[in-house]
Formats: structure tokens, sequence, C-alpha cells
């Protein structure tokens, strides 16, 4: 029941307007995932950056299981398998960006399309964890068995050879 896994991760590009250019970050993220992703939209109005409630304005893809590790393992060559300690948060939950999507291994520039950034965002949890979600007999997690700091990043220099400097 210790033991730490993934719970999911979740590729994000954030283009922040619609049109022709979110097209493209949705071509590049099904190119490196293989999969359809689904469209994120603005929560609220942003004057500054003329974003209005519900425009679309970014993609994302959420992957679990098996296909989730193996997102992930491309994702860490990506970056070089390095991570700062600063990407962990309290809960045990991690995210790092990739500045060029041509970066991920297997992925190549395409000329009409150019060059986008991504997020990467892991959620990790313990077995059990099914508790706090679950429609009847809901309960909280206790203390003692939610993923650490340190917790993530043992498991994430472990089982994936990334070195947390």
């Amino acid at each position: 029941m210790r033991d730490v896994k993934i719970e999911k991760v979740t590729l994000n590009i954030g283009v922040g307007e619609g049109g022709d250019k979110l097209v493209k970050a949705e071509k590049i993220l099904e190119k490196i995932t293989g999969r359809k992703p689904t469209r994120t939209f603005a929560k609220k109005s942003v004057r500054d950056f003329k974003i209005r409630r519900a425009d679309p304005i970014g993609c994302k893809s959420t992957f679990r299981g098996k296909a989730a590790e193996n997102i992930l393992k491309r994702m860490f060559e990506a970056v070089e398998k390095k991570l700062s300690s600063r990407v962990f948060d309290s809960q045990g939950n991690f995210s790092f960006g990739i500045k060029e999507h041509i970066d991920i291994p297997g992925v190549e520039y395409d000329p009409e399309i150019g060059i986008f950034g991504l997020d990467v965002c892991v959620t990790l949890c313990r077995l059990g964890y099914r508790v706090k979600y679950r429609r009847c007999g809901q309960r909280k997690i206790p203390a003692t068995h939610r993923v650490t700091k340190g917790d993530a990043i043992n498991f994430v220099s472990q089982k994936f050879g990334v070195q947390v400097v």
C-alpha cells in the first residue's frame, strides 16, 4: 500500500488564442501522443490579451496506466533526464516544461507548423487513493498515506533514472 504510482500524466500546450495557431498545436500534440487532444477554454475574460470567456486557448491530452509511463519516459529524454527539485510540490506532484517539441525523440520539425513548447504535469498517488474519489463512503486520505515531496523525488529517480538537482 506504500508503493507510489503514476495516477496520470497530462501534456498541455497553451496557445493563448484560437484559430490557425491552435490547430497547429493540436497537430503537434497528436503527432507526439498518437491521440486526438481535447481543447481547453478560457475561464474568464482578460481584456488586455483580447481573450473572452469560453474562447479556445489551448489543448491537452491525459494518459493513465502504461501509456502514462511510456509518454513520461519520452518526455524525460527531452529534458535529458534532469529535473530541478523546485518542480515538485508538497503533495508529491510535479510539472516541467519542454521548450521545443522537436527535443522529444521521434518528433521531427515541420516548417509549416513551426515550434511549440509544452507542459508536462504528473500526478502521483498510492494504492487506496480511490477512497478519496469514490461515490459512496468518501473519506479523506490520512496525512501518513499521502505522497510527499521526498517520496516523489525517490520514485522518479529510482523508476526512471532521473537526476534531481
